[in-house]
């Protein structure tokens, strides 16, 4: 086998050892498979963790507690507490074995409003800074730590091949020489170094690394996907995070969803036993990924002896109905489906794990040293890392004539929908799993990038203008215009090129307009990935990538502007460690590929004073006109950009969806699980009076080409308690101008189903009525939609939707409405 032996900074321990003997020997079979079993906090209470003696907890994505999410430190501990104590209750027998929360920290501590968030990790690979990296993971810990939590789940030492995935700027590189020299670095900001007294102490917690293995380098960058690499490649690109992961003494390595030649990673015994725990030595334990175990052909979520005889050791199961896998566990490893020896060894990972990090001797969680502290959240010393990351991590592409750097003197414009957006320049896993549904009240201490630019101007005497469309009071001396992707996470941010559309051509119009009135323009993309933005780079004087740079914004401007003196402030550093491509269509892009030949190449980024040879003449003449005309995905998992999730009940009070529940007069809306994490929404009525539930979105679009080419408007669906009065499908292009479906018998006739595919002819949709009293012609209002999917009903009814998308050609040969039941 290609894979290496490895020697971890932990020594072999006799006396932990044979402590852990000591504890397995008077576990019962229940007691040993509770510690396997890892529910999520919406779904487990302390009684349950009492009466199944279970090992430990996680928060998933925007999950917090008492689902409020301005929770304070102290709540985040109380509940930490409570379970501790539940775990502590040995009055039936039991051995006293420490529960442990683990939360998923992958760029600060996302779920805390308030924290310090770093850049992503594809802007920090850019800084070629192992140093920093282990700063960050300190920082990291003690916030967590702050939290009463012991576990984080990060971090991902994914090695991103194709930049189509959409969780690339999770990786810190296309090219494993860097991850490897992070990866180790993280774990031992993370845990402390394995060799000294700060080892998993109490200002420290359980790294992860993750995921195991392959997951950047699936076909396609589809997420979840299967990589298909032989075992060399594996080893040699995919490996090297674990390789100094596991040297550092990484506790805790997550499976990945990902197939590796058609066999799901949870189920993998080849990789999780015979390379990851026999030939790296890996002796910590292998917890799952959010219910991956159900992905193993021929098992389920609730019933996966497969995954346990596989390798893995803990169950990552948010499954309500988790007791359900916990019995069927017991029953399995009494009968001998589940080798004993093989559990037993999982619990023994588990007991390693909790020891070595004194959990045995460590109080509950409040009477910890940096317990609830909310001073820690967010710290300044804190958020002073954070702000050196991203000036470490700017990448220069164009600087025609020096422009850059900028003195702060001048008369500045700042324009674009990213210049004072907190959402967009966090990205995802930030208070939200997806990063989506969050305002400025969600990052209270963050600094925007326009609060940056405008404190260095206004100290140094200058004037700023923030206009997001690029208006102004007084020609400007030079335009900066911030724009670029929409918060986006896993699943959800895969894209089928690397075509940069979201807003792309008012983006560019908005650059192409201050150009022509002769204003220089400074563009600063914010990005998860590279992206063909040819277009935006001609008509840009200057091109920077500021990628996703977290809460501290105000050290982009540290690097933009000059002194008062005029002297370099922070020098232009950052350097690219993805490939850029050249063509939309130009995937994967790897250095080291046989037909390397991009536009900009790995490593590229220029400092101050370089000479900038690029031009404005890059090739423009990608027609991207059939990207995305045959369908229009509105809602995929999440609603798609530009659209967002709207309520509206009796009392006229109208909400947008932030985070995992909305709740007005009539309507309550929650995201819940179909397949994969929060994939599907469900929308229950309480009968008071007339409630809604949109897709809806800023501006109108024009859809018309949907209706000419006998489109439908398609959406998934499970009616879970049928309607008690009328049900109406709508489309919207404002107030009072709607055009209503009667959709009662199909609704009705789905209750108590399961999930369905319903298909709606778009021309079964009548004329338009507006608030002016006229009649729209379906041509006029195709043009002006500005809510394609929205259910309307006054009774009671209960019912989840996921997948709703508008398809050309869909509604041939259709009279009417179809159903299409799984």
């Amino acid at each position: 086998m290609p894979w290496p032996r490895l020697t971890s900074a932990l020594a072999a321990d006799a006396a932990l050892e044979a402590k852990i003997d000591e504890i397995l020997a008077q576990m019962s079979v229940e007691e040993k498979v509770g510690q396997m079993i890892q529910p999520e906090i919406k779904q487990v209470t302390p009684q349950d963790i009492k009466d199944y003696h279970l090992g430990s907890v996680l928060n998933g994505g925007g999950s917090v507690p008492n689902n409020d999410r301005y929770a304070k430190a102290s709540d985040w501990v109380a509940l930490a507490d409570s379970f501790f104590d539940a775990a502590a209750d040995c009055s039936d027998g039991k051995v006293y074995v420490p529960i442990i929360w683990g939360t998923d920290a992958v760029h600060g501590v996302g779920n805390v409003v308030g924290a310090t968030l770093f850049p992503h990790n594809i802007a920090l690979g850019a800084t070629h800074n192992p140093e920093l990296i282990r700063e960050i993971g300190e920082v990291t810990a003690r916030e967590i730590a702050a939290i009463g939590i012991d576990w984080d789940f990060s971090p991902t030492v994914a090695v991103a091949r194709d930049d189509r995935w959409g969780r690339t700027y999770e990786a810190y590189s296309e090219d494993p020489e860097i991850v490897r020299a992070y990866a180790g670095q993280m774990v031992e900001g993370l845990q402390g170094a394995a060799s000294s007294g700060d080892f998993l102490n109490e200002q420290h917690v359980i790294a992860t690394a993750k995921h195991f293995i392959g997951d950047g380098g699936t076909i396609n960058g589809i997420d979840r996907g299967d990589c298909q690499d032989d075992e060399q490649t594996l080893c040699d690109i995919h490996g090297a995070g674990y390789f100094s992961a596991i040297e550092a003494g990484v506790q805790s390595v997550m499976a990945s969803f990902n197939s590796w030649h058609g066999e799901k990673l949870h189920g993998h015994k080849h990789l999780l036993t015979t390379v990851l725990k026999d030939t790296l030595g890996f002796d910590g334990l292998v917890v799952g990924d959010w219910n991956g175990h159900g992905f193993i052909e021929g098992a389920e979520v609730l019933n996966c002896p497969q995954a346990i005889n596989a390798g893995l050791d803990i169950f990552m199961v948010p499954d309500p109905d988790w007791k359900i896998l916990f019995n069927n566990t017991v029953e399995q490893i009494k009968s001998g489906v589940i080798d004993a020896a093989r559990a037993d060894d999982a619990v023994r990972r588990i007991l390693r794990v909790k020891l070595r990090a004194g959990l045995f001797e460590r109080g509950k969680p409040s009477s910890r040293p940096l317990a609830g502290r909310d001073e820690l959240i967010g710290a300044p010393g804190h958020r002073a890392v954070a702000r050196r990351a991203v000036r470490e991590s700017l990448v220069m592409l164009k600087n025609k004539n020096n422009l850059l750097p900028l003195s702060p003197r001048q008369r500045v414009l700042v324009a674009g929908d990213g210049a004072d957006n907190l959402s967009k320049q966090a990205g995802g896993w930030s208070v939200t799993w997806q990063g989506t549904g969050t305002d400025r009240r969600d990052f209270p201490g963050a600094t925007s990038v326009y609060d940056g630019l405008a404190a260095r101007v206004n100290a140094a005497g200058g004037e700023i203008e923030l206009s997001e469309t690029g208006e102004y009071s007084v020609k400007p001396d030079v335009a900066i215009v911030v724009w670029g992707e929409a918060a986006y996470a896993e699943m959800q941010g895969d894209i089928q090129n690397l075509l940069f559309k979201e807003g792309a051509g008012r983006d560019w119009a908005l650059l192409q307009k201050l150009q022509a009135e002769g204003i220089p323009v400074v563009s600063l993309f914010m990005t998860g990935r590279p992206m063909w933005v040819n277009r935006e780079i001609n008509a840009s004087d200057a091109f920077v990538a500021i990628w996703q740079p977290g809460t501290e914004g105000a050290g982009v401007a540290d690097v933009l502007f000059t002194r008062a003196d005029g002297a370099v402030n922070y020098p232009m550093k950052g350097k690219l460690t993805f490939s850029w491509p050249r063509e939309p269509d130009q995937v994967p892009l790897n250095r080291g590929d046989d037909d390397y030949d991009p536009l900009f190449a790995y490593g590229y980024g220029l400092a101050y004073g370089d000479a900038d040879t690029l031009g404005d003449d890059l090739p423009e003449d990608y027609d991207a006109g059939g990207e995305t005309l045959d369908e229009l995905l509105v809602f995929n998992r999440r609603p798609m950009e530009p659209y967002g999730i709207m309520v509206q009940g009796r009392q006229n009070d109208r909400q947008l969806m932030q985070g995992n529940r909305v709740e007005v007069s009539s309507i309550c809306v929650t995201a819940v699980d179909r397949e994969v994490q929060e994939d599907a929404r469900r929308a229950q009525w309480n009968g008071s009076g007339v409630g809604l539930v949109a897709l809806t979105t800023r501006d109108r679009q024009v859809l018309v080409d949907y209706l000419d080419s006998d489109g439908a408007l398609i959406f998934d669906v499970k009616v879970d308690a049928a309607p008690s009065q009328s049900v109406t499908l709508r489309l919207g292009c404002g107030p009072d101008s709607n055009s209503d479906l009667d959709i009662t018998d199909t609704v009705q006739a789905l209750a108590g189903n399961a999930w369905a595919q319903v298909r709606v002819p778009l021309r079964l949709f009548p004329d338009v009525g507006s608030d002016f009293g006229l009649v729209l012609p379906p041509e006029e209002f195709f043009h002006r939609i500005l809510e394609p999917f929205t259910l309307v009903t006054e009774g009671e009814l209960d019912l989840s939707f996921s997948r709703v998308a508008l398809e050309k050609g869909a509604a041939s040969g259709l009279a009417g409405i179809e159903v299409i039941k799984s």
